[in-house]
């Protein structure tokens, strides 16, 4: 579907040279002819798999469809949120009780300030790919975008399944906590749906020992386990138990999002005291924390190397920086940044001691400032043992950093330290059903970098070798990568 009144191409209103691309056409981000050759003939046919997103199992369980575009597109976008702030958007029409309508209105209005931030090229692609709306959102167009798509989403065509056939998604992998009953990745499975809905393992609320939510997430773990936790070998137990349950129900993958590895020197005494502190309320050191955190990293490190899954790392976040703004709305609402922790050393030093006892599983790595690109590129080559293709992995572009420049730095990062033959490519890390365009957004920006070294003669002009590299970032480096 076309929208003729949203329609880009607008010469009659904008006279321009005719050497001027159109914005979002099918080229869009591929500046040459060997670009165009690899994105469409082999990188936009590949299959998605997006092996690290926080999509809700439920709603993908029920198949089920959104009351309007805010439910589905501006409800939970933190992105989004955080620009119109900047605006000075009121939080009424952000988290606040304004209705639905008047929220997307305000959406459409921030929209044009966007110009030059990703989410100008997402909102654009999201709104083509998904509803064949070929326009530009603003003030004058938002009412009339939403009710088209708002008629479009009571459709069965845009149920939470077909939104992800419409992308071509064959896997999705959410992240799940340990005491997760995991009922909805059952119903999926008992019913043979069509794309894999599998979970990952997501157990920081038992390492963050200083979180004032620790001791209450212990007694919630405690209860899923029917067992009582009151030294650090219980916890353990308690957790290995649920991963028992989880590699049960089909995950391969656990994930971790911390501002950094911990790998300080440990006895088992040590944080059996340590923890027995924390649950009776007794203040513990910073040093003893991370002795704490280091021995949970270490023994679940060692746990997913002996099932075979995937360990993950998120590194860098400095979250909830506006306490005012936590206590009113909580974590995840548009108030983390960037942090600046030196990664180096101490993740070194944890993945050399699994290393050194057979125990280093599959490990992908993501850095959340951009400073440390070359320390993650290096530092997976320290670890890769020739057993497995690509055993460790320099993770995609991620948060503030999936966008071109992001991804661009990323890839050549990689490229230049490391094998980009080997990737396993691009993931939405979002709670968005409409987030998919950013897995063709990666591609396009891949192919283009591979096309502007060909067209420089920095690689050959070999469109069949080098396309069959793309299709392995794109699809199935993955797919070969996890056990699914």
């Amino acid at each position: 579907m076309q929208n003729r009144s949203f329609d880009l191409q607008t010469k009659k209103n904008n006279k321009v040279s005719n050497t001027i691309k159109p914005f979002l056409d099918d080229n869009f981000l591929l500046e040459n002819k060997t670009a165009e050759i690899l994105y469409h003939e082999y990188a936009a046919p590949q299959p998605i798999i997006d092996y690290h997103n926080h999509l809700p199992p439920d709603q993908i369980a029920a198949d089920a469809k959104f009351e309007n575009l805010t439910d589905v597109w501006l409800r939970g976008d933190h992105y989004k949120w955080r620009a119109m702030r900047t605006l000075g958007v009121s939080e009424k029409y952000i988290t606040g009780d304004a209705n639905d309508a008047d929220k997307f209105q305000k959406w459409a209005e921030t929209v044009p300030f966007t110009a030059r931030n990703p989410l100008f090229h997402w909102t654009h692609l999201e709104l083509k790919r998904y509803f064949g709306m070929t326009g530009l959102l603003n003030e004058k167009t938002g009412a009339e975008v939403y009710a088209q798509a708002n008629a479009m989403l009571q459709t069965d065509e845009y149920s939470t399944r077909n939104l992800l056939r419409k992308m071509n998604v064959e896997t999705v992998c959410t992240t799940d906590d340990p005491v997760d009953d995991l009922k909805w990745h059952q119903a999926v499975k008992a019913e043979g749906m069509d794309i894999k809905m599998l979970p990952a393992f997501r157990p920081d609320k038992a390492i963050l020992i200083e979180s004032e939510k620790f001791p209450a997430y212990i007694k919630s773990l405690s209860a899923v386990t029917n067992e009582s936790i009151e030294s650090f070998d219980d916890l353990l137990d308690a957790l290995k138990a649920r991963m028992d349950y989880f590699h049960d129900n089909g995950c391969r993958l656990a994930d971790h999002g911390l501002e950094q590895v911990y790998a300080a020197a440990f006895t088992e005494r040590e944080v059996n005291v340590i923890f027995k502190k924390r649950l009776a309320g007794d203040p513990i050191t910073k040093f003893e924390a991370e002795q704490f955190m280091s021995a949970m990293l270490y023994y679940l490190g060692c746990w997913y190397s002996e099932k075979g899954w995937v360990q993950q790392f998120h590194l860098g976040a400095l979250r909830n920086n506006s306490a005012r703004m936590m206590r009113q709305l909580g974590p995840d609402t548009g108030f983390d940044s960037i942090g600046d922790w030196e990664q180096a050393a101490a993740l070194s030093k944890f993945l050399d001691r699994l290393d050194t006892e057979d125990k280093l599983a599959k490990t992908i790595l993501y850095n959340l400032n951009p400073r440390d690109n070359e320390v993650m590129a290096t530092m997976i080559g320290n670890f890769n043992d020739g057993s497995i293709r690509g055993k460790m992995q320099f993770g995609s572009a991620w948060w503030f950093l999936d966008q071109k420049d992001g991804m661009e730095k990323q890839l050549n990062a990689l490229s230049n330290m490391g094998l980009l033959s080997c990737f396993i490519g691009m993931l939405t890390d979002s709670r968005s059903f409409l987030s998919f365009p950013r897995h063709e957004y990666f591609r396009r920006i891949l192919c283009n970098l591979i096309g502007k070294d060909v067209h420089n003669g920095e690689l050959p002009n070999d469109t069949a070798w080098l396309g069959g590299i793309v299709k392995d970032v794109c699809y199935q480096n993955a797919k070969n990568y996890f056990d699914f």
